[in-house]
């Protein structure tokens, strides 16, 4: 499972976040996707529109709040599968290589959903597309602590997990166009930043609860409330209504040819030079530690010789990294740019990566990995809040699928990879090499457009 506790751009956990655009663009026209764009309002522009959806503050918004409260629970009901899982698969096998390798075909599954999901999402209903993925998760986790009654079935996780990353891939892109048409365009920024400060607050209560529960109860108890906590959202999406613009640019851009569609997102991305790096960046990136919290758990377990809980209570404090750094972010990327932010993120997280490998307590450990989460949070979201700066609202959905397909593409093999070298030479010199590399990343970041302080001020050429 990857490490985090909320999905950014830099690598992160299996929730979503909130998320969306904040740019308008032209619609397609019929030979092809347009991806240049004018008159293009910022996100200053779109929060000082006019309306009652401005004035109105979102703590009185009641289906913002019945959103916002749901979604928060399931993330914290997420931890619990977060921890449970990868310790099901140790506890029954006694192998990180297979720990790995069931990240790895999940990660796969995600990146194969990946490639339809923002097309979905623009063609159906967004509340109901939110509601049948809840309501498939659910029955699928479920399916994990009843037919454990009758056995260890390790094949059955190799079924429900890759096709419940599937799912949420498809949530997840979904999520992040829902959020605008709940909250308008003018609270959007206003929205994401509670969502995110929440779901971050959950993860850290929610590893612990799930270290106890799986240490009193068992593991597939611990599961169990995971799928639970799919009800609860599908419960709280089924009590709201998502608005849609039904005109304008999103209406014809679903008319294009299928593959015309599929692609959108990914030409998009290629067009511009500074979303273009960053993809690349983050790809290997994310082939470097999407198998981190496997490593973590593994050096906890079988090198320190800690119990399941400790697992619980170390992703626990290490999720304060997170609502620190999304507390941070704002104000660093407006202190030094976006480029220095960014870069020194990844340079930061990378040497975090190799303090891990030399971690030699519990609470080293923890500390360690906050600061890794920390920096992830900060460098995330930067990355997808230029990106929803710089895309045209009628592509952010097929924009953010591509951006995940492509940035997740090469982490199931780097998950199995990192698991492999841990097995084979031990966790330190796989930690090691995966912070050494990570700081590369950052220093070629240097001698690309991501160094630029303000790269949301770049223009895609037509």
């Amino acid at each position: 499972m990857a490490i985090g506790v909320i999905r950014c751009d830099s690598g992160g956990a299996r929730t979503a976040y909130g998320v969306s655009g904040e740019s308008r663009g032209h619609a397609p026209g019929r030979g092809g996707p347009a991806i240049h764009w004018t008159g293009v309002r910022g996100p200053v522009e779109e929060a000082a529109g006019s309306g009652p959806e401005v004035s109105r503050p979102l703590w009185r918004d009641r289906s913002f709040g019945i959103f916002w409260g749901a979604q928060t629970l399931s993330v914290a009901g997420d931890s619990f599968a977060l921890i449970a899982v990868p310790l099901l698969i140790l506890n029954v096998t006694g192998s990180v290589a297979q720990m790995g390798l069931l990240t790895g075909v999940s990660g796969a599954a995600s990146v194969v959903a990946g490639v339809f999901a923002g097309v979905l999402v623009d063609r159906f209903d967004r509340r109901t597309l939110l509601i049948v993925c809840d309501l498939v998760r659910l029955v699928l986790y479920a399916l994990i602590p009843l037919v454990w009654t009758t056995g260890p079935r390790i094949w059955l996780l190799y079924v429900v997990l890759p096709l419940a990353e599937a799912v949420g891939m498809v949530f997840q892109v979904t999520y992040v166009t829902a959020v605008r048409n709940l909250v308008g365009g003018g609270r959007v920024t206003d929205a994401n930043g509670k969502l995110y400060a929440t779901a971050a607050a959950a993860g850290i209560l929610g590893p612990m609860l799930a270290g106890v529960v799986a240490g009193r109860f068992g593991l597939t108890a611990a599961i169990g409330i995971n799928a639970v906590s799919f009800a609860v959202s599908a419960i709280g999406v089924c009590l709201i209504r998502v608005p849609r613009d039904t005109g304008g640019p999103a209406a014809s851009a679903v008319r294009e040819r299928p593959w015309r569609e599929i692609l959108a997102g990914a030409v998009f991305l290629w067009r511009h030079p500074v979303l273009r790096v960053l993809t690349v960046l983050l790809s290997f990136f994310v082939f470097l530690t999407l198998g981190l919290t496997d490593l973590v758990i593994y050096r906890l377990k079988g090198d320190l010789g800690q119990p399941d809980s400790a697992v619980g209570v170390v992703l626990g404090i290490a999720a304060v990294g997170t609502v620190i750094g999304s507390l941070l972010v704002a104000r660093l990327r407006a202190r030094v740019g976006f480029g220095p932010a960014w870069i020194g993120a990844h340079a930061v997280a990378g040497l975090a990566i190799v303090g891990a490998g030399f971690a030699g307590s519990v609470w080293g450990m923890a500390v360690i990995v906050a600061l890794y989460l920390g920096c992830v949070s900060v460098a995330g979201i930067c990355s997808m809040s230029l990106r929803q700066q710089v895309t045209p609202d009628h592509l952010l959905g097929r924009v953010t699928s591509a951006f995940w397909t492509i940035h997740f593409s090469m982490g199931p093999i780097g998950a199995a990879a990192l698991t492999w070298g841990a097995a084979r030479f031990g966790a330190t010199p796989v930690f090691v090499l995966a912070g050494v590399c990570c700081l590369l990343i950052a220093v070629a970041a240097l001698f690309t457009p991501a160094r630029l302080r303000h790269p949301e001020n770049v223009i895609p050429a037509p």
